[in-house]
């Protein structure tokens, strides 16, 4: 992932973010290394549902869905599974779903 693109993800995420409120602007930004070598940046804001994800040089929203192991969040093909131990795993482009870590 280049520089420029982390730049770009960023920047769409604070212009979301600064649109609905200062107070709801704190996030979590997230770099996540997986098993098969997928490497993406995940994005979490208070007061927002959602996963923003910097995956393949793509900037991918996730909508959070019901899941009883953890968090779970899907879209655009792309499924992130958060559960309550820790662990991570992301299925994307028709491709098994992988381990992730935190980097």
């Amino acid at each position: 992932m280049t520089y420029r693109q982390c730049a770009i993800l960023i920047g769409a995420i604070l212009f979301e973010a600064l649109g609905s409120s200062a107070a709801s602007a704190q996030s979590a930004f997230r770099n996540y290394r997986c098993a098969d070598g997928t490497q993406f940046i995940a994005a979490f804001f208070n007061g927002d549902t959602r996963a923003h994800l910097q995956l393949d040089g793509k900037a991918v929203t996730l909508t959070k869905r019901l899941s009883l192991t953890g968090t779970r969040y899907r879209g655009g093909g792309v499924t992130l599974e958060i559960n309550r131990a820790g662990l991570t795993r992301l299925r994307h482009a028709k491709r098994p779903a992988t381990a992730c870590e935190l980097v």
